[in-house]
Protein backbone atom coordinates (compact mmCIF):
# COMPACT_ATOMS: atom_id res chain seq x y z
CA UNK A 1 0.00 0.00 0.00
CA UNK A 2 1.41 3.38 -1.01
CA UNK A 3 2.07 5.90 1.80
CA UNK A 4 -0.37 8.77 1.97
CA UNK A 5 1.01 11.99 0.49
CA UNK A 6 0.71 14.98 2.79
CA UNK A 7 -0.79 18.18 1.42
CA UNK A 8 1.32 21.32 1.10
CA UNK A 9 -0.37 24.20 2.96
CA UNK A 10 -1.58 27.13 0.87
CA UNK A 11 0.52 30.25 1.03
CA UNK A 12 -1.09 32.96 3.17
CA UNK A 13 -2.29 36.18 1.61
CA UNK A 14 -0.43 39.37 2.50
CA UNK A 15 -1.62 40.75 5.83
CA UNK A 16 -3.45 37.56 6.79
CA UNK A 17 -3.51 36.79 10.50
CA UNK A 18 -1.59 33.52 10.71
CA UNK A 19 -1.37 33.15 14.45
CA UNK A 20 -3.09 34.68 17.44
CA UNK A 21 -2.93 34.25 21.19
CA UNK A 22 -5.48 35.78 23.55
CA UNK A 23 -5.45 35.95 27.35
CA UNK A 24 -2.76 33.26 27.52
CA UNK A 25 -1.75 32.10 30.98
CA UNK A 26 0.92 29.59 31.96
CA UNK A 27 2.34 28.50 35.31
CA UNK A 28 5.44 26.31 35.66
CA UNK A 29 7.04 25.22 38.91
CA UNK A 30 4.59 27.28 40.91
CA UNK A 31 5.54 30.49 39.08
CA UNK A 32 3.16 32.32 36.76
CA UNK A 33 5.19 32.92 33.58
CA UNK A 34 2.35 34.27 31.45
CA UNK A 35 -0.50 36.18 33.04
CA UNK A 36 -2.72 37.30 30.19
CA UNK A 37 -0.49 37.71 27.13
CA UNK A 38 -2.06 38.70 23.81
CA UNK A 39 -0.43 38.76 20.39
CA UNK A 40 -1.42 38.51 16.74
CA UNK A 41 0.95 37.64 13.92
CA UNK A 42 0.32 38.63 10.31
CA UNK A 43 2.00 37.62 7.08
CA UNK A 44 4.32 40.17 5.56
CA UNK A 45 5.54 41.65 8.84
CA UNK A 46 8.38 41.36 11.33
CA UNK A 47 6.98 41.36 14.85
CA UNK A 48 9.43 41.88 17.72
CA UNK A 49 8.68 40.58 21.23
CA UNK A 50 10.38 42.90 23.72
CA UNK A 51 10.62 43.20 27.47
CA UNK A 52 13.02 42.83 30.41
CA UNK A 53 14.40 39.52 31.66
CA UNK A 54 11.60 37.35 33.00
CA UNK A 55 8.90 39.23 31.09
CA UNK A 56 7.75 36.02 29.35
CA UNK A 57 9.10 36.58 25.84
CA UNK A 58 10.64 33.15 25.28
CA UNK A 59 7.78 31.44 27.11
CA UNK A 60 5.24 33.15 24.87
CA UNK A 61 7.24 32.15 21.80
CA UNK A 62 7.19 28.51 22.98
CA UNK A 63 3.41 28.73 23.39
CA UNK A 64 3.08 30.20 19.89
CA UNK A 65 5.24 27.36 18.55
CA UNK A 66 3.07 24.71 20.17
CA UNK A 67 5.84 23.48 22.45
CA UNK A 68 4.14 24.63 25.66
CA UNK A 69 0.36 24.27 26.06
CA UNK A 70 -1.16 27.25 27.88
CA UNK A 71 -3.18 26.69 31.05
CA UNK A 72 -5.76 29.21 29.87
CA UNK A 73 -6.50 31.36 26.85
CA UNK A 74 -6.71 30.57 23.15
CA UNK A 75 -4.02 30.09 20.51
CA UNK A 76 -5.13 29.80 16.88
CA UNK A 77 -3.00 28.95 13.86
CA UNK A 78 -4.75 29.91 10.62
CA UNK A 79 -8.07 29.88 12.42
CA UNK A 80 -7.64 26.45 14.01
CA UNK A 81 -6.73 25.69 17.61
CA UNK A 82 -2.99 25.18 17.72
CA UNK A 83 -3.47 22.03 19.83
CA UNK A 84 -5.37 20.40 16.95
CA UNK A 85 -2.21 20.22 14.81
CA UNK A 86 -0.10 17.09 14.89
CA UNK A 87 3.68 17.45 15.07
CA UNK A 88 4.24 16.66 11.40
CA UNK A 89 1.53 19.02 10.19
CA UNK A 90 2.68 21.82 12.49
CA UNK A 91 6.20 21.62 11.04
CA UNK A 92 4.78 22.52 7.61
CA UNK A 93 3.36 25.77 8.98
CA UNK A 94 5.98 27.10 11.38
CA UNK A 95 9.71 26.87 12.02
CA UNK A 96 11.21 27.56 15.45
CA UNK A 97 14.70 28.77 16.31
CA UNK A 98 15.33 28.16 20.04
CA UNK A 99 17.85 30.16 22.06
CA UNK A 100 20.49 27.43 21.84
CA UNK A 101 21.14 24.43 19.61
CA UNK A 102 23.21 21.45 20.70
CA UNK A 103 24.12 18.24 18.88
CA UNK A 104 26.04 15.39 20.48
CA UNK A 105 26.95 13.74 17.17
CA UNK A 106 29.39 15.64 14.91
CA UNK A 107 27.09 16.15 11.92
CA UNK A 108 28.53 18.30 9.16
CA UNK A 109 27.07 21.76 8.79
CA UNK A 110 25.41 20.91 5.48
CA UNK A 111 23.70 17.92 7.09
CA UNK A 112 22.40 20.03 9.97
CA UNK A 113 20.88 22.57 7.60
CA UNK A 114 19.32 19.77 5.54
CA UNK A 115 17.51 18.58 8.70
CA UNK A 116 15.25 21.57 8.19
CA UNK A 117 13.82 19.86 5.11
CA UNK A 118 12.66 16.76 7.01
CA UNK A 119 9.02 17.92 7.36
CA UNK A 120 8.64 18.03 3.57
CA UNK A 121 9.63 14.41 2.95
CA UNK A 122 6.82 12.73 1.05
CA UNK A 123 5.47 15.98 -0.40
CA UNK A 124 6.04 17.63 -3.77
CA UNK A 125 8.13 20.28 -1.98
CA UNK A 126 10.87 17.69 -1.34
CA UNK A 127 12.09 18.43 -4.86
CA UNK A 128 13.26 21.82 -3.52
CA UNK A 129 15.52 20.34 -0.80
CA UNK A 130 18.78 21.15 -2.58
CA UNK A 131 17.96 24.74 -3.56
CA UNK A 132 16.39 25.44 -0.15
CA UNK A 133 19.52 24.29 1.70
CA UNK A 134 21.89 26.18 -0.60
CA UNK A 135 19.85 29.38 -0.36
CA UNK A 136 19.62 29.21 3.43
CA UNK A 137 23.36 28.66 3.84
CA UNK A 138 24.17 31.53 1.52
CA UNK A 139 21.77 33.85 3.34
CA UNK A 140 23.39 33.13 6.73
CA UNK A 141 27.02 33.15 5.53
CA UNK A 142 27.49 29.43 6.30
CA UNK A 143 28.34 28.02 2.88
CA UNK A 144 32.09 28.42 3.33
CA UNK A 145 32.19 25.91 6.21
CA UNK A 146 29.51 23.53 4.96
CA UNK A 147 31.79 20.50 5.42
CA UNK A 148 32.92 21.25 8.96
CA UNK A 149 31.47 19.39 11.98
CA UNK A 150 28.80 21.39 13.79
CA UNK A 151 30.53 20.58 17.11
CA UNK A 152 33.72 22.32 15.93
CA UNK A 153 32.04 25.68 15.32
CA UNK A 154 32.13 28.78 17.48
CA UNK A 155 28.98 29.91 19.27
CA UNK A 156 28.22 32.52 16.64
CA UNK A 157 28.76 30.08 13.79
CA UNK A 158 26.45 27.54 15.43
CA UNK A 159 23.79 30.22 15.80
CA UNK A 160 23.95 31.00 12.09
CA UNK A 161 23.78 27.32 11.12
CA UNK A 162 20.75 26.87 13.36
CA UNK A 163 19.10 29.81 11.64
CA UNK A 164 19.96 28.34 8.23
CA UNK A 165 18.19 25.11 9.23
CA UNK A 166 15.09 27.12 10.11
CA UNK A 167 15.22 29.07 6.84
CA UNK A 168 15.63 25.87 4.85
CA UNK A 169 12.37 24.61 6.34
CA UNK A 170 10.60 27.27 4.22
CA UNK A 171 7.49 27.70 6.33
CA UNK A 172 5.30 30.82 6.15
CA UNK A 173 5.84 31.50 9.87
CA UNK A 174 9.25 31.91 11.51
CA UNK A 175 9.63 32.05 15.30
CA UNK A 176 13.11 33.23 16.30
CA UNK A 177 14.24 33.34 19.92
CA UNK A 178 17.12 35.81 20.40
CA UNK A 179 18.73 35.04 17.01
CA UNK A 180 21.32 37.82 17.41
CA UNK A 181 22.47 37.02 20.97
CA UNK A 182 25.75 35.26 20.03
CA UNK A 183 26.54 37.28 16.93
CA UNK A 184 28.92 40.09 16.08
CA UNK A 185 27.65 43.38 14.69
CA UNK A 186 27.89 42.36 11.03
CA UNK A 187 25.97 39.13 11.52
CA UNK A 188 23.35 40.74 13.75
CA UNK A 189 22.54 43.04 10.86
CA UNK A 190 22.62 40.10 8.43
CA UNK A 191 20.10 38.11 10.48
CA UNK A 192 17.65 41.00 10.78
CA UNK A 193 17.99 41.77 7.06
CA UNK A 194 17.10 38.15 6.34
CA UNK A 195 14.05 38.52 8.59
CA UNK A 196 12.99 41.61 6.66
CA UNK A 197 13.49 39.81 3.32
CA UNK A 198 11.33 36.90 4.47
CA UNK A 199 8.60 39.31 5.54
CA UNK A 200 8.84 41.14 2.20
CA UNK A 201 8.30 37.77 0.49
CA UNK A 202 5.06 37.33 2.45
CA UNK A 203 6.18 35.32 5.48
CA UNK A 204 5.45 36.25 9.10
CA UNK A 205 8.48 36.61 11.36
CA UNK A 206 8.29 36.77 15.15
CA UNK A 207 11.59 37.59 16.81
CA UNK A 208 12.54 37.90 20.47
CA UNK A 209 15.11 40.67 20.89
CA UNK A 210 16.87 42.45 23.74
CA UNK A 211 18.38 45.22 21.59
CA UNK A 212 15.60 47.78 21.37
CA UNK A 213 17.35 49.82 18.70
CA UNK A 214 17.70 46.75 16.49
CA UNK A 215 14.00 46.11 16.94
CA UNK A 216 13.25 49.72 16.02
CA UNK A 217 15.34 49.47 12.87
CA UNK A 218 13.89 46.22 11.52
CA UNK A 219 10.48 45.47 13.04
CA UNK A 220 7.16 46.56 11.59
CA UNK A 221 5.41 46.12 14.92
CA UNK A 222 6.45 45.43 18.49
CA UNK A 223 4.78 43.77 21.46
CA UNK A 224 6.10 44.87 24.83
CA UNK A 225 5.75 42.38 27.69
CA UNK A 226 6.12 42.81 31.43
CA UNK A 227 5.42 40.26 34.17
CA UNK A 228 3.98 37.81 31.65
CA UNK A 229 1.40 40.19 30.18
CA UNK A 230 1.19 42.39 27.10
CA UNK A 231 1.51 46.05 28.07
CA UNK A 232 1.80 47.58 24.58
CA UNK A 233 1.29 46.45 21.00
CA UNK A 234 1.69 48.61 17.93
CA UNK A 235 4.02 50.32 15.47
CA UNK A 236 7.58 50.92 16.60
CA UNK A 237 7.24 54.67 17.15
CA UNK A 238 4.06 54.23 19.16
CA UNK A 239 5.49 51.70 21.62
CA UNK A 240 9.17 52.63 21.95
CA UNK A 241 8.61 55.76 24.00
CA UNK A 242 10.91 56.90 26.77
CA UNK A 243 8.41 57.06 29.67
CA UNK A 244 6.88 53.65 28.90
CA UNK A 245 10.25 51.92 28.44
CA UNK A 246 11.63 53.57 31.60
CA UNK A 247 8.72 52.18 33.58
CA UNK A 248 8.84 48.68 32.10
CA UNK A 249 12.62 48.26 32.31
CA UNK A 250 13.01 50.00 35.67
CA UNK A 251 15.73 52.30 34.33
CA UNK A 252 15.52 55.78 32.80
CA UNK A 253 15.56 55.62 29.01
CA UNK A 254 15.66 58.27 26.32
CA UNK A 255 14.55 57.73 22.73
CA UNK A 256 16.25 59.72 19.97
CA UNK A 257 15.78 59.75 16.21
CA UNK A 258 18.54 58.20 14.10
CA UNK A 259 20.16 61.14 12.25
CA UNK A 260 19.97 59.40 8.86
CA UNK A 261 17.03 56.96 8.95
CA UNK A 262 14.83 58.59 11.56
CA UNK A 263 14.19 55.27 13.31
CA UNK A 264 14.16 55.39 17.13
CA UNK A 265 17.45 54.94 19.00
CA UNK A 266 16.83 53.70 22.52
CA UNK A 267 19.54 54.71 24.99
CA UNK A 268 19.83 54.24 28.75
CA UNK A 269 20.27 57.46 30.68
CA UNK A 270 23.73 57.42 32.28
CA UNK A 271 25.45 59.67 34.77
Amino acid sequence: MRPRTRQIPERPSLGEELLSAKAVRLTLGGRELLSGADVSVRSGEVLALLGPNGAGKSTLLSVLAGDLPPAAGTVLLRGRPLASYGTAELALHRALLPQSSALSFPFEVGEVVRMGRAPWAGTAAAAQDGPAVAEAMAATDCARFAGRPFTALSGGERARVALARVLAQRTPLLLLDEPTAALDLRHQELVLRVARERAAAGDAVVVVLHDLSLAAAYADRVVLLADGATVADGPVAGVLRGPLLSEVYGHPVEVLAHPRTGSPLVLPVRG
